[in-house]
């Protein structure tokens, strides 16, 4: 009989054990959610023009599906994330509106799982788990230059160099400044030529059609037009190519029958080049070393939240 209630007694300390070590189990999970929030994103979705709030690391899986290639080098998948997050956080931390971020090229593009699913097709599942692994392995990380994080502009390919912030942007930045991106022109239409009728170029221009004329052209030391005179009018390079929709700056005009035109590279050219940073990856080279070429004087650091 004694045994009886000796095991008896024994039973009950053990379950009474096991649910203060479960209370206890429950406080530490409680206390580690407290001790690491979620950074939340407010984004204006310009597809159905909902504002919607999102986990920032869902987010930038939706951003680096669409702004790199599911197919590209890993390593440069992880550096395309820390990039995207970077700028994510410098938009959540600078905004005063009542979102942060809009999911097209205005800031950086973001995707739906349904619009990957619709993107990717039969490499849904593969793509899925490449992007969401590049982004899971970088998590919370963000590029910073004097402790502040950084605005980390990015683009398609480069004219063989990268661009000055100021002379896109007009205003300078010590991280954002020119530098040499020659193994981008291995990339498959690094240099494209469109053909475009008079009047169509004339209408975008809104110029006289009569008699064209092209002169006083303003290179920037990367190659990439900063002015120039068009039948005694001048245009910016960043104007004519976003009146013509050109794919870079660096562009040469031919006038015959028609207007050809022939650009180099695609994109603004400000920060890291995303088919250069592929390359990079290609040559052996880590996320972070992709980063700190293209960002000068960054250090790479986890955000706080």
């Amino acid at each position: 009989m004694r045994n009886k209630k000796l095991i008896i007694i024994i039973l009950v300390l053990s379950v009474v054990a096991l649910k203060i070590n479960n209370i206890d189990h429950k406080e530490k999970e409680e206390e580690k959610v407290i001790d690491e929030p979620e950074t939340i994103v407010t984004i204006l979705d310009k597809t159905s023009g909902e504002i919607k709030k999102l986990n920032l690391e869902d987010y930038i899986i939706g951003v680096v599906a669409a702004e790199m290639p599911a197919s590209f080098q890993m390593e440069a998948l992880k550096a395309q994330a820390v990039a995207s997050r970077s700028f994510a956080l410098y938009k959540i931390n600078t905004s005063n509106g009542t979102y942060d971020l809009v999911t097209d090229v205005t800031d950086q593009s973001y995707i739906t799982i349904d619009e990957m699913r619709n993107k990717w097709q039969n490499n849904y599942e593969t793509y899925y788990t490449k992007v969401k692994e590049a982004v899971d392995s970088t998590k919370d990380q963000v590029l910073t230059y004097n402790n502040e994080v950084i605005c980390a502009f990015y683009f398609a390919m480069s004219n063989g160099y990268t661009e000055d912030a100021d002379l896109v942007f007009g205003e300078s930045q010590d991280y954002l400044t020119s530098v040499d991106s020659s193994f981008d022109k291995n990339v498959k239409n690094f240099e494209v030529t469109v053909n475009i009728p008079k009047t169509e170029f004339c209408e975008k221009l809104n110029i006289n059609c009569d008699k064209l004329q092209i002169s006083n052209i303003n290179y920037s030391k990367t190659g990439r037009i900063n002015s120039l005179t068009i039948n005694d009018q001048q245009f910016q390079g960043t104007q004519v190519r976003s009146l013509l929709g050109l794919r870079s700056t660096d562009f040469n005009i031919v006038i015959s029958d028609e207007i050809s035109i022939t650009t180099k590279g695609y994109g603004h050219g400000v920060g890291m080049s995303q088919y250069g940073a592929n390359e990079l990856a290609k040559m052996g080279k880590s996320y972070e070393d992709i980063l700190n070429y293209y960002y000068q004087n960054i250090v790479i650091k986890k955000m706080n939240v």
